[in-house]
This record gives structure tokens, C-alpha cells and sequence, in this order.
């Protein structure tokens, strides 16, 4: 599965996704884009999940017309989440396509 983090999400997100191509939109050079942006670039180059800490995403943004499925993390805390790392894999490797989902504090 080819898998972007977005700015807030530590980077060591990626331990939790062997196997996956996973990218960082700053790595990506769109580090500076809005979601919305963000979000058509992301599709433009063949990703299927957005993993994210925004809260707000779902409130700010058309998710029904999307091709990507979106995992919104209940922190951005890299300690917090390195203890969830096959909670957070397990529910990647589960979306689909337009998917949104909100993982909350085990």
C-alpha cells in the first residue's frame, strides 16, 4: 500500500507499516500545501491512505469524492504511539478506498 503522513504525524509512523511504501508529504515537497491541496496531490501520485493527526479534517474538507482513505491518529505523541504501532497497522492494512477513520486512545 503506498501511504502518506502528513506534517503533524511523527515520522516513525512508518515502523508500524513494514512492508509499505510509506512517504512524508515533507519528503514529498508539499510540506507547505493545505489539506484540500494536499489531499488531490496525494491522489494525483497514486496514494491510497493519508494517516493524520488533524481533528479537524473531516469538518474542513469534502472527504466524500476522495480516492484515498484517510486514518486520523489520536496523537501526534511518538512514545504514545510507538506502544500502538500494531493497533495502527492493523487498521491501515483494514481501509478502503474513501474510508475515514478516527483511531481514539486504547
Amino acid at each position: 500500500m503506498k501511504i502518506l503522513l502528513d506534517v503533524c504525524p511523527p515520522r516513525q509512523v512508518r515502523d508500524a507499516l513494514p512492508g509499505h511504501e510509506v512517504h512524508t508529504a515533507v519528503k514529498m515537497g508539499w510540506g507547505e500545501l493545505e489539506n484540500g491541496e494536499l489531499m488531490r496531490e496525494a491522489e494525483a501520485a497514486g496514494f491510497e491512505l493519508f494517516i493524520v493527526c488533524d481533528k479537524n479534517i473531516r469538518y474542513q474538507q469534502n472527504l466524500q469524492e476522495r480516492k484515498l482513505a484517510i486514518l486520523e491518529l489520536w496523537t501526534n505523541h511518538r512514545p504514545t504511539l510507538e506502544q500502538h504501532w500494531p493497533l495502527i497497522r492493523a487498521t491501515a492494512e483494514a481501509m478502503q478506498v474513501g474510508e475515514y477513520r478516527s483511531l481514539e486512545a486504547p
